[in-house]
Protein backbone atom coordinates (compact mmCIF):
# COMPACT_ATOMS: atom_id res chain seq x y z
CA UNK A 1 0.00 0.00 0.00
CA UNK A 2 1.42 3.50 -1.21
CA UNK A 3 1.57 6.46 1.26
CA UNK A 4 -1.27 8.12 -1.08
CA UNK A 5 -3.58 5.17 -0.90
CA UNK A 6 -2.81 4.62 3.40
CA UNK A 7 -2.89 8.22 4.72
CA UNK A 8 -4.87 9.98 2.33
CA UNK A 9 -8.19 7.94 0.86
CA UNK A 10 -8.82 6.33 4.03
CA UNK A 11 -7.95 8.45 6.95
CA UNK A 12 -8.56 12.03 5.96
CA UNK A 13 -12.06 11.22 3.94
CA UNK A 14 -13.92 11.20 7.10
CA UNK A 15 -15.63 14.23 8.56
CA UNK A 16 -14.06 16.16 10.61
CA UNK A 17 -15.23 17.90 13.55
CA UNK A 18 -14.38 21.55 16.17
CA UNK A 19 -12.06 19.39 18.00
CA UNK A 20 -9.83 18.72 14.59
CA UNK A 21 -9.72 22.37 14.10
CA UNK A 22 -8.99 23.06 17.78
CA UNK A 23 -6.11 20.76 17.61
CA UNK A 24 -5.05 22.46 14.28
CA UNK A 25 -4.86 25.61 16.08
CA UNK A 26 -2.26 23.86 18.22
CA UNK A 27 0.27 22.50 15.01
CA UNK A 28 -0.09 26.12 13.28
CA UNK A 29 0.75 27.97 16.48
CA UNK A 30 4.32 29.72 15.48
CA UNK A 31 3.61 29.15 11.86
CA UNK A 32 0.75 30.67 11.00
CA UNK A 33 0.22 34.98 11.36
CA UNK A 34 -2.71 35.14 13.36
CA UNK A 35 -3.98 38.01 10.86
CA UNK A 36 -6.18 41.17 12.21
CA UNK A 37 -9.86 41.42 12.08
CA UNK A 38 -9.88 44.95 10.41
CA UNK A 39 -12.93 47.82 10.54
CA UNK A 40 -13.08 50.28 8.37
CA UNK A 41 -15.59 53.03 9.42
CA UNK A 42 -15.72 54.30 5.45
CA UNK A 43 -16.83 50.44 4.70
CA UNK A 44 -19.42 50.78 7.37
CA UNK A 45 -20.84 54.01 6.60
CA UNK A 46 -21.22 52.50 2.96
CA UNK A 47 -22.75 49.42 4.34
CA UNK A 48 -24.83 50.92 6.63
CA UNK A 49 -23.75 48.78 9.46
CA UNK A 50 -20.62 46.70 11.19
CA UNK A 51 -18.21 45.34 9.07
CA UNK A 52 -15.23 43.24 10.42
CA UNK A 53 -12.60 41.97 7.86
CA UNK A 54 -10.56 39.03 8.27
CA UNK A 55 -7.22 39.97 6.63
CA UNK A 56 -5.55 36.41 4.90
CA UNK A 57 -4.15 38.53 2.53
CA UNK A 58 -1.84 39.46 5.28
CA UNK A 59 -1.61 35.63 5.72
CA UNK A 60 1.88 33.26 5.41
CA UNK A 61 1.77 32.42 1.28
CA UNK A 62 -0.54 35.57 0.91
CA UNK A 63 -3.71 33.54 1.34
CA UNK A 64 -5.52 31.27 4.05
CA UNK A 65 -4.26 27.79 2.20
CA UNK A 66 -1.11 28.09 4.60
CA UNK A 67 -3.81 26.78 7.14
CA UNK A 68 -4.78 23.82 5.68
CA UNK A 69 -1.73 22.73 4.04
CA UNK A 70 0.40 23.20 7.25
CA UNK A 71 -1.45 21.41 8.99
CA UNK A 72 -2.24 18.32 6.67
CA UNK A 73 1.26 17.66 5.51
CA UNK A 74 1.75 18.30 9.38
CA UNK A 75 -0.39 14.79 9.98
CA UNK A 76 1.88 12.92 7.63
CA UNK A 77 3.88 10.09 9.59
CA UNK A 78 7.45 10.38 9.72
CA UNK A 79 7.61 6.97 7.12
CA UNK A 80 5.31 8.15 4.71
CA UNK A 81 7.42 11.47 4.05
CA UNK A 82 10.28 10.26 2.36
CA UNK A 83 8.00 10.59 -1.28
CA UNK A 84 7.10 13.91 -0.57
CA UNK A 85 4.33 15.67 -1.58
CA UNK A 86 1.59 16.32 -5.10
CA UNK A 87 -1.13 18.62 -5.22
CA UNK A 88 -2.82 20.28 -7.94
CA UNK A 89 -3.96 24.21 -7.99
CA UNK A 90 -3.97 27.48 -9.44
CA UNK A 91 -1.95 28.82 -7.01
CA UNK A 92 -2.55 29.88 -3.57
CA UNK A 93 -3.15 26.31 -2.42
CA UNK A 94 0.20 25.46 -4.10
CA UNK A 95 1.72 28.54 -2.64
CA UNK A 96 0.67 26.81 0.75
CA UNK A 97 1.52 23.04 -0.06
CA UNK A 98 5.33 24.35 -1.14
CA UNK A 99 5.95 26.60 1.52
CA UNK A 100 4.84 23.56 3.98
CA UNK A 101 6.86 21.42 2.62
CA UNK A 102 9.85 23.43 2.57
CA UNK A 103 9.15 23.57 6.34
CA UNK A 104 8.97 20.37 6.93
CA UNK A 105 11.45 19.48 5.07
CA UNK A 106 9.96 17.19 1.89
CA UNK A 107 10.04 17.50 -1.81
CA UNK A 108 6.80 19.12 -2.94
CA UNK A 109 5.05 18.40 -6.86
CA UNK A 110 2.72 21.24 -7.76
CA UNK A 111 0.33 20.20 -10.93
CA UNK A 112 -0.30 24.28 -12.24
CA UNK A 113 -2.76 25.42 -14.86
CA UNK A 114 -0.71 26.61 -17.80
CA UNK A 115 -2.83 29.85 -17.27
CA UNK A 116 -2.48 30.59 -13.54
CA UNK A 117 -1.59 33.82 -12.63
CA UNK A 118 2.76 34.20 -13.26
CA UNK A 119 3.09 35.77 -9.56
CA UNK A 120 1.56 32.54 -8.05
CA UNK A 121 3.49 29.88 -10.53
CA UNK A 122 6.84 32.38 -9.57
CA UNK A 123 6.00 32.09 -6.14
CA UNK A 124 5.30 28.44 -5.70
CA UNK A 125 8.27 27.65 -7.19
CA UNK A 126 10.33 30.27 -4.69
CA UNK A 127 9.51 27.84 -2.20
CA UNK A 128 11.50 24.55 -3.67
CA UNK A 129 8.40 23.22 -5.25
CA UNK A 130 8.91 21.41 -8.81
CA UNK A 131 5.69 22.45 -10.95
CA UNK A 132 3.86 20.46 -13.66
CA UNK A 133 2.11 22.38 -15.80
CA UNK A 134 -1.22 21.18 -17.48
CA UNK A 135 -4.37 22.65 -20.07
CA UNK A 136 -7.47 23.05 -17.61
CA UNK A 137 -9.50 22.98 -20.56
CA UNK A 138 -8.47 19.31 -22.09
CA UNK A 139 -6.56 18.16 -18.99
CA UNK A 140 -7.37 16.92 -15.61
CA UNK A 141 -5.71 17.70 -12.46
CA UNK A 142 -6.80 15.76 -10.47
CA UNK A 143 -5.85 12.59 -12.86
CA UNK A 144 -2.86 14.52 -13.46
CA UNK A 145 -1.94 14.48 -9.53
CA UNK A 146 -3.24 10.73 -8.63
CA UNK A 147 -0.46 9.36 -11.18
CA UNK A 148 1.99 11.45 -9.95
CA UNK A 149 1.24 10.24 -6.55
CA UNK A 150 1.51 6.68 -7.16
CA UNK A 151 4.66 6.92 -8.97
CA UNK A 152 6.65 8.81 -6.52
CA UNK A 153 4.60 6.83 -3.43
CA UNK A 154 3.56 10.50 -2.36
CA UNK A 155 1.11 11.77 -0.27
CA UNK A 156 -1.84 13.69 -2.57
CA UNK A 157 -2.48 16.96 -0.72
CA UNK A 158 -5.72 18.07 -1.89
CA UNK A 159 -7.13 21.26 -1.95
CA UNK A 160 -10.37 21.44 0.00
CA UNK A 161 -11.66 17.97 -0.14
CA UNK A 162 -9.55 16.23 2.68
CA UNK A 163 -10.14 16.50 6.71
CA UNK A 164 -6.65 17.69 7.44
CA UNK A 165 -7.12 20.86 5.32
CA UNK A 166 -10.61 21.51 6.37
CA UNK A 167 -10.00 21.85 10.03
CA UNK A 168 -6.69 23.87 9.06
CA UNK A 169 -8.70 26.02 7.26
CA UNK A 170 -11.09 26.01 10.13
CA UNK A 171 -8.40 28.05 12.09
CA UNK A 172 -9.35 31.41 9.98
CA UNK A 173 -13.38 31.34 11.60
CA UNK A 174 -12.15 30.17 15.25
CA UNK A 175 -9.70 33.65 14.95
CA UNK A 176 -12.81 35.36 13.87
CA UNK A 177 -14.99 34.42 16.52
CA UNK A 178 -12.41 34.94 19.35
CA UNK A 179 -11.52 38.23 18.21
CA UNK A 180 -14.88 39.48 17.68
CA UNK A 181 -15.53 38.42 21.10
CA UNK A 182 -12.92 40.18 22.20
CA UNK A 183 -14.49 43.29 21.07
CA UNK A 184 -17.49 42.22 22.81
CA UNK A 185 -19.09 41.91 19.40
CA UNK A 186 -21.98 39.80 18.63
CA UNK A 187 -21.45 38.76 14.76
CA UNK A 188 -24.74 38.41 13.06
CA UNK A 189 -23.42 36.76 9.94
CA UNK A 190 -19.73 35.64 8.67
CA UNK A 191 -19.41 35.54 4.73
CA UNK A 192 -16.94 33.15 3.28
CA UNK A 193 -15.15 33.18 -0.11
CA UNK A 194 -16.18 29.41 -1.33
CA UNK A 195 -14.66 27.52 -3.91
CA UNK A 196 -14.34 24.33 -3.44
CA UNK A 197 -15.94 24.61 0.19
CA UNK A 198 -12.55 23.74 2.55
CA UNK A 199 -12.72 26.99 3.81
CA UNK A 200 -16.56 26.75 4.18
CA UNK A 201 -16.86 23.60 5.95
CA UNK A 202 -13.90 24.48 8.29
CA UNK A 203 -15.59 27.80 9.16
CA UNK A 204 -18.94 26.15 10.13
CA UNK A 205 -17.42 24.38 12.18
CA UNK A 206 -15.51 26.39 14.24
CA UNK A 207 -18.63 29.39 14.12
CA UNK A 208 -21.08 26.62 15.22
CA UNK A 209 -19.09 26.08 18.61
CA UNK A 210 -17.50 28.96 19.42
CA UNK A 211 -20.47 31.44 18.29
CA UNK A 212 -23.58 29.37 16.87
CA UNK A 213 -26.19 32.10 16.31
CA UNK A 214 -23.97 33.33 13.57
CA UNK A 215 -25.01 32.61 10.60
CA UNK A 216 -22.59 31.36 7.55
CA UNK A 217 -22.97 32.46 4.08
CA UNK A 218 -20.54 32.11 0.93
CA UNK A 219 -19.58 34.05 -1.43
CA UNK A 220 -18.90 32.73 -5.25
CA UNK A 221 -18.11 34.25 -9.04
CA UNK A 222 -21.25 34.77 -11.11
CA UNK A 223 -20.96 31.52 -13.44
CA UNK A 224 -19.14 29.53 -10.85
CA UNK A 225 -22.46 29.49 -7.97
CA UNK A 226 -21.82 25.32 -7.68
CA UNK A 227 -21.99 25.59 -3.76
CA UNK A 228 -24.54 28.05 -3.77
CA UNK A 229 -26.88 25.82 -6.41
CA UNK A 230 -26.06 22.54 -4.34
CA UNK A 231 -26.96 24.22 -0.81
CA UNK A 232 -30.40 25.60 -3.11
CA UNK A 233 -30.50 21.94 -4.58
CA UNK A 234 -29.93 19.54 -1.69
CA UNK A 235 -27.32 17.61 -3.47
CA UNK A 236 -24.12 18.26 -5.39
CA UNK A 237 -24.60 20.37 -8.12
CA UNK A 238 -22.00 20.92 -11.02
CA UNK A 239 -21.08 24.33 -12.77
CA UNK A 240 -22.58 24.49 -16.27
CA UNK A 241 -19.12 24.79 -18.27
CA UNK A 242 -18.14 27.66 -20.55
CA UNK A 243 -17.87 30.46 -18.81
CA UNK A 244 -14.43 32.94 -17.46
CA UNK A 245 -14.14 34.89 -14.10
CA UNK A 246 -10.72 36.66 -12.82
CA UNK A 247 -11.71 35.33 -9.69
CA UNK A 248 -9.43 32.31 -10.94
CA UNK A 249 -8.88 30.62 -7.04
CA UNK A 250 -12.43 29.80 -6.86
CA UNK A 251 -13.32 27.88 -10.47
CA UNK A 252 -14.16 24.49 -8.77
CA UNK A 253 -16.18 22.84 -10.91
CA UNK A 254 -18.37 21.53 -7.88
CA UNK A 255 -18.54 21.26 -4.60
CA UNK A 256 -16.62 18.80 -2.47
CA UNK A 257 -18.07 15.60 -1.43
CA UNK A 258 -17.02 16.00 2.17
CA UNK A 259 -17.06 19.75 1.97
CA UNK A 260 -20.72 19.58 0.93
CA UNK A 261 -21.61 16.90 3.54
CA UNK A 262 -19.99 19.64 6.30
CA UNK A 263 -22.06 22.73 4.65
CA UNK A 264 -25.10 21.42 3.38
CA UNK A 265 -26.87 21.46 6.97
CA UNK A 266 -25.22 24.33 8.30
CA UNK A 267 -24.51 26.96 6.13
CA UNK A 268 -27.68 29.80 5.52
CA UNK A 269 -27.29 30.37 2.26
CA UNK A 270 -25.07 32.19 -0.87
CA UNK A 271 -24.77 35.05 -3.00
CA UNK A 272 -22.52 35.50 -6.37
CA UNK A 273 -20.81 38.47 -7.54
CA UNK A 274 -19.95 39.46 -10.88
CA UNK A 275 -16.26 40.49 -12.41
CA UNK A 276 -17.53 44.17 -12.46
CA UNK A 277 -18.27 44.23 -8.97
CA UNK A 278 -14.99 42.34 -8.11
CA UNK A 279 -12.84 44.91 -10.12
CA UNK A 280 -14.69 47.51 -7.98
CA UNK A 281 -14.09 45.80 -4.62
CA UNK A 282 -10.48 45.51 -5.63
CA UNK A 283 -10.38 48.63 -6.22
CA UNK A 284 -12.03 49.92 -3.20
CA UNK A 285 -9.63 47.32 -0.85
CA UNK A 286 -6.62 49.35 -2.39
CA UNK A 287 -7.59 52.92 -2.25
CA UNK A 288 -9.19 53.15 0.57
CA UNK A 289 -8.79 50.17 2.73
CA UNK A 290 -4.80 49.90 1.59
CA UNK A 291 -5.22 46.87 1.16
CA UNK A 292 -3.79 44.63 -1.94
CA UNK A 293 -6.09 41.91 -2.88
CA UNK A 294 -6.68 39.24 -5.61
CA UNK A 295 -9.89 39.04 -7.45
CA UNK A 296 -10.99 35.67 -5.10
CA UNK A 297 -10.17 37.22 -1.84
CA UNK A 298 -12.45 40.09 -2.47
CA UNK A 299 -15.59 38.50 -3.68
CA UNK A 300 -17.35 39.02 0.28
CA UNK A 301 -16.30 42.69 0.15
CA UNK A 302 -18.07 42.49 -3.44
CA UNK A 303 -21.14 41.03 -1.83
CA UNK A 304 -21.18 43.95 0.66
CA UNK A 305 -20.22 47.07 -1.68
CA UNK A 306 -22.54 45.74 -4.17
CA UNK A 307 -25.58 45.26 -1.72
CA UNK A 308 -26.31 41.83 -1.91
CA UNK A 309 -25.71 41.16 1.33
CA UNK A 310 -27.75 43.31 3.41
CA UNK A 311 -26.04 45.00 6.38
CA UNK A 312 -27.77 47.71 7.45
CA UNK A 313 -27.91 47.94 11.41
CA UNK A 314 -26.58 44.69 11.42
CA UNK A 315 -22.87 43.31 12.41
CA UNK A 316 -20.60 41.09 9.98
CA UNK A 317 -17.74 39.81 9.47
CA UNK A 318 -16.02 38.58 6.00
CA UNK A 319 -12.97 37.10 4.44
CA UNK A 320 -10.49 38.75 2.46
CA UNK A 321 -8.62 35.24 1.43
CA UNK A 322 -5.87 36.30 -0.56
CA UNK A 323 -3.68 38.76 -2.13
CA UNK A 324 -1.70 36.84 -5.00
CA UNK A 325 -2.72 39.32 -7.81
CA UNK A 326 -0.93 39.80 -10.97
CA UNK A 327 0.63 42.85 -11.11
CA UNK A 328 -0.71 43.84 -14.53
CA UNK A 329 -4.29 42.70 -13.54
CA UNK A 330 -3.89 44.94 -10.75
CA UNK A 331 -2.70 47.75 -12.73
CA UNK A 332 -5.43 47.60 -14.79
CA UNK A 333 -8.17 47.59 -12.63
CA UNK A 334 -7.05 50.62 -10.90
CA UNK A 335 -5.99 52.30 -14.19
CA UNK A 336 -9.84 51.86 -15.15
CA UNK A 337 -11.18 55.58 -14.79
CA UNK A 338 -14.74 54.52 -14.21
CA UNK A 339 -13.78 52.27 -11.43
CA UNK A 340 -11.39 55.22 -9.97
CA UNK A 341 -14.33 57.90 -10.01
CA UNK A 342 -17.25 55.59 -8.69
Amino acid sequence: MTAESEWDTEEFDQIPNYDDVKQASQRLRGWAVETPLLESPVLNEVAGGRVFMKAESLQRTGSFKFRGAFNRISLIPERARPGGVVAYSSGNHAQGVAAAAQIVGIPAVIVMPKDAPKVKIERTRSYGAEIVLYDRVHESREEIGHDLARQRAATLVRPYDDSGIIAGQGTCAMEIATQARARGVRLDSLLVCCGGGGLTAGSVLAMERLSPDTEVLTVEPAGFDDTKRSLEAGQIRENRGGEFSICDALLAPRPGQLTFAINKDRVSGGFSVTDEEVRAALDFAFHTLKLVLEPGGAVCLAAVLSGKLNCCHRTVALTLSGGNVDPELLCAVLGDGALAAS
